[in-house]
């Protein structure tokens, strides 16, 4: 594949010569002469909004800061050319069929366009509508709807999982998965399972553990009384994130609650358009705190965060929680914008003896989604002897976007090896990631390009400095 760009891309069209008309012939859908009654379109339950589409003055702002563009370099691949799309399927001038939903898939939902829009317009509630009405409305191909299958009726639920972890650690341990990798046999025969494969983490002792108690008090006097989410993937994959996480709270006087009956925050299946799962976790997680009488809900993972912050949205035509949700909502802080905000009263100590370059990967789902940035970069700049390095591209993707690095591999993997250049380029000795997902996939490519750089998220960092561990140098 190659990138394309605004300037350099045949492709290319200028703001005018788009229209409603272009976006459906591209696909060889007529608009013309065909009976309103042979289109299927969305249907009745929130459809993306009209006047939300109008907003879209269709300057072509977005292109350059869409990672599916910049790769697949095709306008219908772009938010602008998808808004065409929606245009026309609302106008009932192009259906809702796999001519058209392919360009709504290749989306990675970062949200960089957002952020990038001049007018405003909110690119992530038509594309959020529009996944829900694909997945109730257009039906999969058998080898889609088996990965689907596995990946929302495995991942959003750890006691599911955790049987699995046996398994998976004879897999690694035996030399099977690397013998698996070095034929190629599976990116061959089912690719998707193949990107599966690529991105599982390392299965430690520690991935079978969940120790954590209830209440944890916190260290000297309390400042706070805090929820931790553990999350799905998280909790098993990156325990020690969490942990850590549990540690720099109470080191800086919060109590720290853990609800058992918490599950998935619906991050995934939200993303991906499974309406009811999605309400169905959410309603969990919400009676999870219900009766915890905290001050804030802490998550470190990105994803999560953003979604968890949303879900005033996803349940907002629900009677008996709508009121609930926002209330909820309204509690729900990144780690990192929590501890930036109150202020770290731990002592930090240096990580190293020498001055140690870090570079910070922004998540999209923090940066462009929840607007953290500084954040991140202010308490990572308190530990003695930490200097931050800044990647060129620094907002674009890295390709992991939840499960999109398993949908998509192909524009997936473009993306990985770009994001993981630009962050090599630094020369920084370690690299801050604040998203199990985004971790993963920098890991890949690393492993990929052969190159070894120690990789944590900021928590562990924190962590750290307040315990007076070294890193290895």
């Amino acid at each position: 594949m190659q990138t394309a760009s605004p300037n350099s891309n045949p492709q290319f069209p200028t703001p005018d010569s788009v229209s409603k008309s272009s976006a459906a012939s591209s696909q060889n859908i007529s608009l013309e002469g065909t009976p309103q009654t042979l289109i299927s379109g969305f249907d009745l339950d929130k459809p993306p909004q009209q006047e939300l589409i109008d907003t879209c003055v269709h300057c072509g702002f977005c292109l350059s800061t869409c990672p599916s563009y910049r790769v697949i370099g095709k306008e219908m691949d772009s938010p602008r050319g998808r808004i065409y799309l929606m245009d026309a399927i609302n106008q009932g001038e192009a259906a809702l069929a796999e001519a058209t939903t392919q360009h709504f898939d290749t989306c990675l939902g970062c949200l960089a366009c957002v952020s990038a829009c001049p007018s405003g317009v909110q690119y992530d509630k038509l594309i959020s509508a529009t996944r829900h009405q694909v997945e109730r409305n257009q039906p999969r191909h058998l080898p889609d709807r088996i990965v689907r299958s596995l990946i929302f009726n495995l991942f959003p639920y750890p006691e599911r999982l955790r049987p699995l972890l046996a398994p998976l650690y004879l897999y690694q341990k035996s030399g099977l998965q690397k013998l698996v990798r070095s034929t190629q046999l599976l990116e061959k025969v089912f690719p998707r399972l193949a990107a599966m494969d690529s991105i599982l983490p390392q299965i430690t002792l520690d991935s079978f553990r969940d120790n954590l108690p209830n209440v944890i008090p916190a260290q000297g006097k309390q400042r706070y009384r805090v929820g931790v989410i553990l999350g799905c993937v998280q909790r098993l994959f990156f325990s020690p994130v969490n942990e850590a996480t549990v540690r720099v709270l109470t080191a800086n006087g919060c109590e720290v609650v853990i609800p058992k009956t918490q599950g998935c925050c619906a991050a995934l299946p939200e993303h991906q358009g499974q309406t009811e799962q999605a309400q169905a976790l959410a309603r969990q997680m919400i009676d999870s705190f219900a009766d915890t009488d905290v001050d804030a809900v802490i998550i470190n993972a990105a994803g999560c965060g953003h979604t968890l912050k949303e879900y005033g949205h996803i349940l907002a035509n629900d009677p008996e929680y709508a009121e609930k949700a926002l209330k909820f909502a309204a509690k729900v802080k990144d780690a990192q914008e929590f501890l930036a905000q109150v202020g770290l009263t731990a002592k930090l100590s240096p990580l190293t003896d020498e001055p140690l370059a870090i570079v910070y990967q922004d998540a999209c789902h923090l940066l462009h989604g929840q607007k953290i940035s500084v954040q991140p970069r202010q308490l990572l700049r308190q530990i003695p002897g930490v200097k931050l390095q800044e990647p060129i591209d620094a907002a674009l993707c890295c390709g992991s976007a939840g499960v999109y690095n398993m949908l998509q591999p192909e524009v997936a993997a473009e993306l990985g090896q770009q994001k993981v250049e630009n962050l090599l380029n630094t020369g920084a000795d370690l690299i801050a990631s604040s998203n199990p997902g985004c971790s993963l996939q920098i890991q890949k490519h690393l492993q990929l390009k052969e190159k070894e750089i120690t990789l944590m998220h900021p928590m562990e960092l924190l962590d750290y400095a307040i315990r007076g561990i070294k890193l290895e140098q």
